[in-house]
């Protein structure tokens, strides 16, 4: 939707100018020739921007400038003024107008002008949404998920999240550990504090402790100044250890360390700082079985796992599949402006008999993939092509030998030509209302090869999975 402008001026030439120059920028543009006007105007439509004139006979700008911004504080309000008149401009600053123009001003300045506000609008509301869905995103009410596993999730997040309980999410790759975590913390009594997360698995065991304590100045090559750390930044709210599992035994020692006293000391520094975090870690290592082998502090493994939540695989709920499926579905095709398309049965038998060891993250990728292959059309089978070559082959022996490797290794890729040859034939099929003159036609095929190919894998038209909006017109 374009931006509604209102030009409030008493020369009748100065409102059409602004028409003109701002029609070009496809704004739409109302007009009032006085202040009183321009307030009956602004309390009957939502305007997004004025262009406001200071010299009007009755009411002045400086007095509809007032009563704007007490009565609609969102509206923008840009002064036009005469040279004469700057002071009276400058007050009108203080008193809330976005900028000023003098008379007479260019094209291009009352252009500028206007887009730098109107600029300035969008960024506002746009970090306004961000907290609303920050607010609400990570309600674990909105999480995903109706199967017996999630549910139980819910319930262990419900009972965590008003506590300063310390939280170990445990859980494969990919199955939304950090979401859950979020949940917690906006659920808690700190969700107006810091949430603040620290990837273990990507920093050096001195740019670990130098991220998680901060550092001194001079404390070591590279630290030309002060830095803050993530128990500092975090400070009375909550701080998610990601990959935990993979902390390096002395940062585990400093960290036991943090746990049990709350303070700790930056690298390089004799200063103690204390701190009040909430600590929520996640993993996909087993800590028990690490503790046992002498990878892990035990008495930090149970310091950590003080209220464990297992996140479950995708395959472990497959239930939830098509609910997540229609989810990323509706998101993606919101951020590629696109239609919504439906899933066709054969493609979401598809997704919820696949195993997903990616999990939830694999799935979002699928789905991100099937929509931009699909265009603005239903998504098939065909668009799935990424799961269905990776699909284990349980139809295939175990070798035993060298040879018996070669011969599978052989089986399994004329089986992978004859999937893609398959799939070619019946998504050409469906793209052409299982014609199969127009479907030869357009592949650049003779009729009775592709018809071999039909009689090859016992493809028959009426098996065709057929899309009447995707169809060519006969």
């Amino acid at each position: 939707m374009s931006a509604r402008i209102l030009i409030v001026d008493d020369e009748e030439i100065v409102i059409r100018s602004c028409r003109r120059i701002l029609s070009d920028s496809a704004y739409s543009v109302d007009s009032a020739p006085n202040g009183t006007e321009a307030l009956r105007k602004v309390e009957e439509t939502e305007y997004d921007l004025m262009v406001l004139d200071i010299m009007m006979p009755g009411i002045d700008g400086l007095e509809v400038l007032q009563q704007v911004k007490e009565r609609h504080p969102d509206v923008d309000v840009i002064m036009v003024t005469g040279l004469s008149q700057i002071q009276t401009a400058v007050k009108a600053m203080k008193l809330g107008a976005f900028d000023y123009l003098s008379k007479p001003f260019d094209p291009d300045e009352l252009k500028h002008v206007v887009d730098r506000a109107l600029e300035r609008r969008r960024l506002l509301q746009e970090n306004r949404n961000l907290k609303t869905e920050v607010g609400s995103k990570y309600r674990f009410e909105n999480i995903i998920g109706s199967s017996a596993p999630m549910q139980a999730v819910f319930g262990l997040i419900a009972k965590c999240a008003p506590t300063n309980t310390t939280v170990l999410i445990t859980g494969e790759s990919g199955t939304g550990k950090e979401v859950i975590a979020r949940a917690i913390h906006y659920n808690s009594l700190r969700k107006d504090a810091p949430f603040v997360t620290v990837d273990c698995n990507t920093l050096s065991e001195n740019l670990l402790e130098s991220e998680l304590f901060g550092h001194a100045k001079g404390s070591f090559t590279g630290a030309v100044a002060n830095k803050r750390g993530m128990f500092e930044i975090a400070n009375n709210g909550t701080l998610f250890l990601d990959e935990f599992g993979n902390i390096p035994l002395s940062t585990q020692a400093k960290l036991l360390r943090v746990i049990q006293e709350r303070e700790f000391r930056p690298v390089g520094s004799t200063v103690i700082q204390k701190t009040n975090v909430r600590l929520v870690a996640a993993t996909n290592k087993d800590l028990k079985a690490m503790v046992a082998t002498g990878n892990f502090r035990e008495d930090l493994y149970y310091r950590i796992n003080v209220f464990p939540i297992h996140a479950p695989a995708l395959r472990e709920r497959r239930d939830d599949i098509p609910a997540l499926a229609f989810h990323f579905l509706k998101a993606f095709c919101n951020e590629l402006e696109k239609p919504v398309p439906e899933i066709s049965e054969a493609a979401m038998s598809t997704l919820v008999n696949y195993d997903w060891p990616g999990n939830v993250r694999e799935l979002e990728n699928t789905i991100h993939r099937a929509v931009i292959l699909a265009s603005d059309k239903p998504i098939h089978q065909a668009h799935l092509v990424n799961i269905i070559d990776t699909s284990p082959r349980l139809d295939l022996e175990v070798p035993r030998t060298g040879e018996d490797l070669k011969r599978l290794k052989k089986i399994a890729r004329e089986k992978s030509v004859e999937d893609v040859e398959k799939l070619f034939i019946q998504e050409t099929l469906r793209r052409n209302a299982s014609n199969v003159t127009r479907s030869a036609e357009e592949t650049g095929m003779q009729r009775s090869n592709f018809q071999a190919l039909m009689k090859k894998y016992n493809i028959r038209v009426r098996d065709t999975e057929y899309d009447p909006d995707e169809a060519e017109p006969s």
